[in-house]
This record gives C-alpha cells, structure tokens and sequence, in this order.
C-alpha cells in the first residue's frame, strides 16, 4: 500500500495526516504551541515551535498508522496564510518570531499608505491591511537590526510558513512558494503571476529575498532524509482556506464552499476571471494544476464559533458547545431576539472595526434558550451577508454551498443557514477537507488521478439541509438582523 502525507500547519497547532491513495485517513496526529503576544494586538510564534511540532506531528502519526517511510510516496502542505518568517540563508536560524496573519502592530503603517490603496487592490485584489503579509516583512526589515546585517551579505530569506517548512525539510533545497499563498502576501501581482516591483518598492522590500512561486500541484523537491528521516516528494502546497476549497471539489465557476471556524470564511470559484468586488470582498489566487490562474472571492467573518465559545466561557450558559443545538431547539424561535457578535468589528462585506458586539430585543420573557438560538442564527446571517456580496459581485444566485469546519457538526445551524440563505447546504461524509485539499493536489501531481472529475467521486455528500423558510418569514427576520447590524455599527 502507498500513502501521501499531509501537514496541516495552522494557527493553534500542527497537524499530521495521513492518507491512502483512496483518500481515507489512516492516522494522524495533533501537537499545540505556544501563542506569543509581546504587546496588546501583537501575535506572534516561534518558528522553532512550529518546525518541532510539525516534525513531532510527523512522527507520531507514522508509527501510529504503521506506515513505513518507504511507503510514502508524496507530502502535501496547507498552512496558515499571512503569517511570516525571516531566517538566515546559511545558518536556517529564525532572526525574530514569525509575526502571526492577527498581529495588528503594522495598522497605523496601512493607514500611512491609504493613498495607495487603490493600486494595491489594482494589482493583488487584496485591501490594504496589516492582515496581509507585506507590512509585516516591511516591520521585520526596519526593526530587527540582524535583518539588515544579513541582507548586505545576501543571507536574508523571508517566506510564508509553506516556504520557512520545505526549506527547513529539504535541508535548504527547496525555496518556494505556491501562488495561494503568494498572492496573500500584497506583494504579488495577481493578473502578470510575479512578484510586483512597483509594490516591494512601496514597502521597501528587496525582491531578491522573494521565494520562486509555483503552482499549487507541483513537484517543489524532496525533503532531506539526514533532517526528516527519509526522502519524499513535496507535490501539493495551498493555504488553509483554498487548499479547503479544492478539498470541496469546488473546481467550477461559482462553486462555493463555507469554513465554520472561530470565523468563517467563505470563498468562491471564479475560474479564469479576477473579479473586482464593488461590495466588500477580496480576490485571490486559487489552487492551480498548471500556469493558468484560477481566481476566488473571498470574504472573512471574525466571529463565528468564536460565538457559541463566548456563550460556554463568559456567559455560562451553556456547557458544551455541543448543548447549543439542543437548547436552541428548545424555543420555537429567538422570540425577537437578535445577536451582532462584532466582539473585533465587523468583518466582510462590512469591514467596520468601530461596531460593537450588542443584543437587541431582550424582553422579560427572554431566556437562556433564545440567546442561545440568537447567537446560532447569527453565525448564518454573517455568512449570508457574505453570500449576498458575492451574489451581486458575480451576477448569478446561489444555489449550493458546500460546508466544512467543526460548527458544521452542529445540524439546527446547518438547517437555519439553508432557510436564511435559500441555498442548499451540503455537508461531505469526510470533513477534513483542509488536508483533503493538499491531499488531491498532491496526488494529482504524482498522476494517481486522471482528471478532476475522478476525484469528486472520492467524498460523497452525507447529509443536504434543503430550505424549507417562507420567503415572507425569510424577509421579516432578515429585516430585523439588518436592524440590528445598523444598531451595532452606530456611533
């Protein structure tokens, strides 16, 4: 038997999986690491954290799936997008923490270059914010003074967390990237494929430190068998969201897929064509199995699950994340009841930092029960707003979306978001589609695949949740969310 591994490198914690060429799991492995935050609204890790965990992960699932080395015969990597790190060429030494894709310390740099916002969005689809990775490598360089020490002596290397882990895996043979993660860097040019200079001059960042970017299906090199143990082909790399995406088999234009994480994230398939959104998302690269672009919008809620942990954690009202289906179950509704969970802002297609989280409606006879069900509906609505930008950026209704993340487990949620959206919410029977995603991009590569289609028959939907809302009670409580949304955003 044949197995493809695939590291899952995110936010919280490393992940190993490992897959057969049928695409069934056979073992994992799961290791946490520290969050760093120097100063209020700095995130930071430290990249030797990652590498240990990553290697750990490594490990631990081989010999729990009693996969040999020999056995492998492909790596996939989907990482966490944004977040950076800047080592030394010769020695692979990190010369400060990776600054994390949360880290806000280079917002009141993005505001010092809001006149050149319309250019960055010209050319990288993206909004011009601290979230990406340009400031950060731009803060690096005017702040750690080894930076400089090591760029007069072309030793200065700088990358997204796929770039600093197949360099330290090949032993320093591998300095690349994947487009996915490239064109969140606002640095790459999205429409010519290549480092931008009219950006790197903007940030004054050298281009020369830039890693070769490639398709996210590639034969990048192998890993270096005196640092992991064994030599493999790297053959799939993508960043979380879109590697998620191409797990969904969202190959076709308009496709869609929903990320239920402590945010949501929604993306969709735009094929060959970069829109520009005129209602509050962002484009960027997706997966892509040759030189020809494939383009997604996007559109980032903050708070999604987050919601239903604020309600175990401060709150105490429930118990478990999973007693909220049954207690919002409970009530027939949330008897007038509605939750804006803008804890940091509102995010897509708001993106207003000044709104506040609220609560409107509250009456003498409301319960545990009802905020329950309010912050449950308000996770759908969220996603719905994103839904409808993207309906109106791209011109054509929605009618299925493809659904992952851990709040999916959660059917009341799933049902509500198929009625409030009026979409088809289609849940697939293996949800680790992150890793999926690297998984497919991998094997595809090493032509265990013949085409696309072959591999949309790897992961059968389990479940539909098909909307059953009237369109008139559909109108009234999309009405009363709009209402409160103008509340939470009013100063």
């Amino acid at each position: 038997m044949k197995y493809i591994l695939v590291i899952d490198q995110g936010t919280t914690s490393s992940r190993a999986i490992i897959f057969n060429t049928s695409g069934k799991v056979v073992g994992q492995a799961q290791q946490e690491f520290r969050q760093i935050y120097p100063h209020p609204s700095w995130v930071e890790h430290n990249p030797i954290d990652i590498l240990s965990s990553v290697r750990s992960v490594i490990s631990t699932a081989l010999t729990e799936a009693r996969v040999k080395h020999s056995e492998l015969i492909g790596m996939g990597i989907t990482n966490q997008r944004e977040t950076v790190v800047m080592w030394d060429k010769q020695t692979g030494e990190p010369i400060y923490n990776a600054i994390v894709w949360q880290c806000r310390r280079t917002m009141n740099r993005c505001v010092e270059l809001e006149k050149y916002k319309e250019e960055i969005i010209a050319r990288t689809g993206l909004k011009l914010d601290s979230y990406f990775s340009a400031s950060k490598i731009e803060w690096l360089l005017k702040n750690v003074p080894k930076a400089q020490e090591l760029l007069n002596s072309h030793r200065l290397l700088v990358g997204t967390i796929d770039t600093y882990l197949m360099w330290q895996l090949s032993g320093g043979k591998i300095y690349k990237t994947d487009y996915t993660n490239a064109s969140r860097t606002m640095l790459y040019n999205i429409h010519t494929l290549a480092w931008d200079s009219y950006l790197c001059k903007l940030f004054d960042i050298p281009m020369e430190i830039l890693p070769e970017v490639c398709p996210s299906s590639y034969n990048y090199g192998l890993t270096d068998k005196d640092i992991l143990g064994f030599e493999v082909s790297i053959s799939g790399v993508a960043g979380d969201q879109q590697s998620a995406l191409f797990g969904q088999c969202c190959f076709a234009k308009g496709d869609l897929k929903v990320t239920y994480g402590t945010g949501c994230f929604l993306l969709m398939n735009t094929g060959d064509e970069a829109l520009v959104s005129k209602n509050g998302l962002i484009t960027s690269l997706g997966c892509q199995t040759d030189k020809k672009p494939s383009y997604v919008l996007e559109g980032s809620v903050f708070v999604g699950g987050a919601v239903i942990q604020w309600l175990r954690d401060e709150l105490k009202i429930i118990a478990s994340a999973s007693e909220s289906e049954k207690l919002a179950r409970s009530v027939e509704s949330t008897n007038g009841v509605f939750l804006v969970p803008a804890f940091v802002g509102l995010g897509a297609p708001y993106w207003n930092f000044e709104a506040e989280g609220l609560i409107t409606g509250i009456t003498r006879g409301t319960n545990r029960a009802h905020i329950t069900r309010a912050a449950l509906e308000a996770i759908a609505f969220e996603v719905n707003d994103v839904v409808s930008a993207m309906k109106k950026d791209l011109g054509v209704d929605i009618l299925k979306i493809s659904v992952d993340g851990g709040a999916t487990e959660n059917n009341f949620l799933l049902e509500f978001q198929a009625d409030i959206t009026n979409a088809d919410i289609v849940r697939p029977k293996n949800k680790e589609v992150t890793a999926l995603g690297a998984f497919y991009l991998a094997a595809l590569n090493l032509n265990l695949f013949e085409n696309l289609e072959e591999i949309k028959l790897m992961n059968p939907i389990e479940r539909s949740f098909i909307p059953q809302m009237l369109c008139e009670d559909r109108d009234v409580k999309l009405e009363g969310w709009n209402k409160a949304i103008r509340k939470a955003s009013f100063k």
